[in-house]
Parts: structure tokens; C-alpha cells; sequence
């Protein structure tokens, strides 16, 4: 498969945090510039998880094993196969025979290479209209509600959605920690498996250096549902 590395001007559809549409956003060039290396980021996932086994499985070869100093019986005169120590593989409670051993699974790749591997990933993405720009995530505490009337307004709920921050950001974090489908992280701390395992991939306008002014009003028409409801409640 060919690798498609032409440089074209990508665009972003744009959201306020409660879900209303804005003008499209123009991604920076320096990280969207249509490169899609599928190689590099095939390398870049097989990398990630291998580095993720903890290679502790472990086994013991009849060297190991406690027991089996003497012969069971002697070599000759009882009829039966001549026998060396019960701790032989084809004994029960014997050693294993080229058993799994603790080993280091990790592959290493060049920065340069990783870099590209996640530039490739966030084109692909951008390419497929399954990235957004969000103005600003300004969550005093943490709300799962809030965070789940953003992906509902956006059609993404059912889907599986990384969410990018610009920087730490905790409030976020904890109001998507309860949905099965969503992942909440800094945009520098995401990788390529992070971005190919999702379907939908929502940025902070500040991560990608654009300046969105957040619309206070977009959460209003939400707050006067809520307040109509507890008045028929109460009536």
C-alpha cells in the first residue's frame, strides 16, 4: 500500500463545551499536513503493546523442581522402565519442558519515527472527519453529566471518543473516568494506539494552539429545560 505523504490544508469542525457548532477551525500545518504513514503506525501499535506485557509468566524445567535426588527404583530386576528421578518432564509433579521464562517484551523506536507514527495517526483522523475541535473544557468539579450532554449533542455517545486536553486537566478526567467509551488525556501525552483505538477524537482549542473564546451562553436553553421541569414537578 502506498503511503499518501501530500501536503493539504485540514479543517476541523468546531464545538462549544456544550455542544454547539461554531465555525470550522483551521489545523496547524506543523502537525496536520495530510501525512498518513500506515507502516510507521502499524510499528508504532505493535510497539505500545508489546510494551505493555509484563513478561512475568515463569515456568521451572526439572532443574528447578524440589525433590527427585534418588532414583525411584533401581536400574535393574523390577521389570519396569528404568527410571532416573520423579522430577523428569513426563512425571507428574515433574519440570517443564521449554516452559515461558521472565523476558523483557520491550520494542524501542526512534523519536523520530514515533513522532511521525502519531503525526500519521491525528491526519488520518483528520482526513476521515472523525476529529473536533472543542473551544475550552472549564469544568469547576468534576460532572459526568455535563460530559455526556457534550458527546450526545454530537452524535458520538455510542461511539468510542478521545478526548484531548490542553494539559492536565483533572475535573475532565474524572467526569469521563465512568464512561466505558471514553478516554480523557493530555494531548501530549497521547499516543498513536491511543488515537487509532478511537472512532471520534474531540481536541481543546488551546492544545493545537487556536484561541476559541468560550460562549457562555451555550449551556443556557439546558438550565431553563431543568428549571421548567422542577416547576412541574412541584405544581
Amino acid at each position: 500500500m502506498a503511503d499518501d505523504t501530500e501536503t493539504t490544508t485540514l479543517t476541523a469542525a468546531a464545538y462549544t463545551v456544550g455542544g454547539t457548532p461554531r465555525d470550522s477551525v483551521t489545523l496547524p500545518s506543523e502537525v496536520f499536513d495530510g501525512t498518513v504513514n500506515v507502516p510507521v503506525m502499524h510499528q508504532a501499535v505493535k510497539a505500545y503493546l508489546a510494551n505493555q506485557r509484563q513478561g512475568t509468566a515463569s515456568t521451572k524445567t526439572r532443574g528447578f523442581v524440589t525433590g527427585g535426588n534418588q532414583k525411584p527404583w533401581k536400574q535393574k530386576g523390577t521389570g519396569r522402565a528404568r527410571q532416573g528421578s520423579t522430577r523428569a518432564p513426563h512425571w507428574v509433579g515433574g519440570g517443564t519442558v521449554f516452559g515461558p521464562t521472565p523476558r523483557d517484551y520491550t520494542q524501542r523506536m526512534n523519536k523520530k519515527v514515533k513522532v511521525l507514527a502519531r503525526k500519521s495517526a491525528l491526519n488520518a483522523r483528520a482526513r476521515e472527519n472523525a476529529l473536533f475541535v472543542i473551544d475550552a473544557f472549564d469544568n469547576e468539579a468534576p460532572k459526568t453529566q455535563r460530559l455526556t450532554g457534550l458527546l450526545e449533542s454530537m452524535n458520538v455517545l455510542d461511539k468510542k471518543v478521545l478526548i484531548l486536553t490542553d494539559g492536565l486537566k483533572q475535573n475532565v478526567y474524572l467526569s469521563g473516568r465512568n464512561l466505558p467509551r471514553t478516554h480523557v488525556m493530555p494531548f501530549s501525552d497521547a499516543s498513536t494506539y491511543h488515537i487509532l483505538w478511537s472512532d471520534v477524537v474531540l481536541i481543546e482549542s488551546g492544545a493545537i494552539g487556536q484561541s476559541l473564546s468560550p460562549v457562555a451562553d451555550a449551556e443556557k436553553p439546558a438550565k431553563k429545560r431543568v428549571a421548567k421541569n422542577a416547576t412541574k414537578k412541584e405544581a
